[in-house]
């Protein structure tokens, strides 16, 4: 019996838009929801923790799973490398679960030749003001590489009108509030509908 197709969902933002907190807490609230895992070559911050947040690997390893075709995407940003496991990524859908990833432009790109069916979401700063707010209140970069964060920034930002939906980033509670309805609603899309139930009803 063909099972149903499970959701792909793609979350892209600027750095420090919020788009991992938006990704973590609509899995949270949403059930077969999973949060996909990427493989990075950054160093973990303090908070971090190896298997949770990303898998942390050196530049060669990260390379050898490159040369072997085990991401579905992969890319450089800011001087690390970042990547998304494809065999991680089928098995969660194997096992009957939607999939929700927060990539960079470059990943979402790669993910949209993969997954044609993938739903894709950019997540806008209220303002500029407010990005480069947050990158500061994070701590962890210094002045020169969170002004070349916000110039990244500007250049994936031009990126916004190749993806389906788009959520301002403004109010925690209201950013997941507009994922989770995004959610409900590809999950209703007739083409997902359980092939079993189809059956039973002879559509």
């Amino acid at each position: 019996m063909e099972k149903p197709r499970r959701l792909v969902l793609v979350v892209s933002a600027p750095s420090g838009g919020g788009k991992t907190s938006l990704c973590e807490e609509a899995v949270r609230r949403t059930p077969d929801l999973v949060h996909s895992v990427s493989f990075t070559t950054r160093p973990p911050r303090s908070h971090e923790v190896n298997g949770r947040d990303y898998y942390f690997v050196n530049e060669a390893t990260f390379q050898r799973m490159v040369e072997s075709g085990e991401f579905a995407e992969w890319a450089r940003v800011h001087d690390h490398l970042y990547g998304t496991s494809k065999r991680l990524l089928e098995a969660n859908m194997a096992a009957g679960k939607d999939v929700i990833l927060d990539v960079d432009v470059q990943g979402a790109a790669q993910l949209r030749q993969q997954y044609p069916e993938g739903v894709f979401v950019f997540m806008l700063p209220p303002s500029w003001d407010m990005l480069e707010e947050r990158l500061r209140a994070r701590r962890s970069d210094a002045p020169e590489e969170i002004e070349r964060r916000l110039k990244k920034a500007r250049e994936e930002i031009k990126c916004f009108n190749e993806y389906e939906y788009g959520i301002i980033n403004d109010v925690l509670e209201r950013a997941v509030g507009d994922l989770c309805a995004i959610i409900a609603g590809e999950r209703c899309r007739s083409f997902r509908l359980d092939p079993q139930v189809r059956k039973d009803l002879d559509i």
